[in-house]
């Protein structure tokens, strides 16, 4: 009989932390799941999920309003926000019981508690009993990066999880921040009528993509109303009762209902007894190996507290590598030069591997296949002419 209460633990339970236990599970061993909040994590609750059934709803309203180019007259209609918002949590509910199921389904155990590392093999729980494990997996996942001089109140300088359940549509939303998800709730609240202000401070808007692709983007999104501001930094940020004046480094002040603060991620390692083991960490991760080992060798790492990709598939992923080492399985190491990305803006972005400039970096012939899809049959068929595909390829070897 093992001198631990688990053979493998894990502390968070998202994309990363659920998957990993299932795997784990489905390799004989006695597993528990550490999880103070929701099954499912930020992607399941506050991420991916919720924010594409929203982006779901500004599509119809999109087709609504445009139903004339297709031959349907809709003389009048209107927005129910609250019932907007309603679908959007009914969904993530929905899918975190899923998750509950699967838990019972694989026999693993589901402790609702906060996790604290005693040592490497104990751990604490919120409820002030503690449980023993022979291996450990960290997968707290992260959260939205502070800016200290702009500190976010919740209600008019709001984070991502904010801006899924806002009370009322903004009338002038400025976000802060043009990755993926500053340009999906860009695209989100200018389809649902407000005036959306986009601050940058790279010279481009999601800046991890191609150069063509975030050329094409700020093109269309201008097009929209949505004004782009790139090389640009807020100088301040003045709070009113009900708004905020916004004000732009060389540009006019901005008068804002609501400031979205979408400047990156931070891993979640505070509280989580990281010094008490001596876990290396770096810039606010957790440090792992290409097995997602941390330096103590029976605790593992993964997800969004190690850092970029900040994907949910990717974590998943990371989940599975991890069980299968700890459970000595031969596996390939984790590597990242061939992973899927996708942005749920309008029109959608999807990319995998270099982009042309990483290419040209490291030194490949580039030739260069693209096609618009204006000239494709069934983007005319379907309405959406925008964007292109384009292909980038190794001259020599055709890669």
């Amino acid at each position: 009989m093992s001198k631990f209460d688990y053979d493998v633990a894990v502390i968070g339970g998202g994309p990363g932390g659920y998957v990993a236990a299932i795997r784990a599970a489905q390799l004989n061993h006695k597993v528990a799941i550490i999880e103070s909040t929701h099954l499912g994590g930020i992607c399941l609750n506050w991420g991916c999920i919720p924010t594409k059934s929203l982006l779901t709803n500004a599509h119809v309203l999109d087709l609504i309003k445009n139903a004339s180019k297709f031959g349907i007259k809709i003389p009048s209609y209107e927005v129910d926000w609250s019932k907007v918002i309603k679908r959007s949590r009914n969904i993530s509910k929905r899918l975190n019981k899923g998750i509950e199921y699967l838990m019972k389904k694989n026999k693993i155990k589901y402790l609702p508690f906060r996790g604290e590392l005693i040592d490497n093999h104990n751990i604490k729980l919120s409820d002030g009993n503690s449980i023993s494990s022979n291996k450990i997996i960290i997968a707290t996942g992260g959260r939205s990066k502070d800016i200290p001089a702009f500190k976010v109140d919740g209600e008019i300088i709001i984070t991502s999880k904010e801006a899924m359940i806002l009370e009322k549509i903004p009338e002038n939303l400025v976000i802060v921040g043009a990755g993926a998800i500053g340009v999906e709730f860009a695209h989100l609240y200018n389809a649902f009528g407000s005036k959306v202000t986009l601050i940058e401070g790279l010279d481009r808007i999601v800046p991890n993509e191609d150069v063509e692709i975030s050329k094409e983007l700020e093109k269309l999104f201008k097009s929209r109303g949505i004004d782009v501001y790139t090389n640009t930094f807020v100088d301040n940020i003045q709070l009113n009762k009900a708004s905020a004046n916004v004000e732009i480094k060389g540009e006019k002040t901005i008068k804002a209902d609501n400031v979205l603060m979408a400047v990156g991620v931070v891993g979640n390692i505070e509280k989580i007894g990281l010094e008490k083991v001596n876990i290396n960490t770096t810039n606010g991760f957790i440090d792992v190996n290409e097995y997602m080992q941390t330096n103590i060798e029976n605790i593992y790492a993964i997800g969004d507290v190690c850092g970029p990709p900040l994907l949910a598939h990717v974590a998943s992923f990371e989940g599975v590598l991890a069980s299968e080492h700890l459970s000595g399985k031969d596996v390939d190491k984790m590597t990242y030069d061939n992973i899927p990305a996708c942005t749920y803006c309008e029109p959608e972005i999807a990319s995998v591997g270099l982009t042309e400039a990483e290419a040209k970096e490291k030194g490949c012939r580039v030739k260069i296949g693209k096609f618009p899809f204006s000239a494709l049959g069934k983007s005319l068929a379907d309405g959406n002419r925008e964007g292109f595909v384009k292909v980038i390829y190794d001259e020599k070897y055709g890669e």
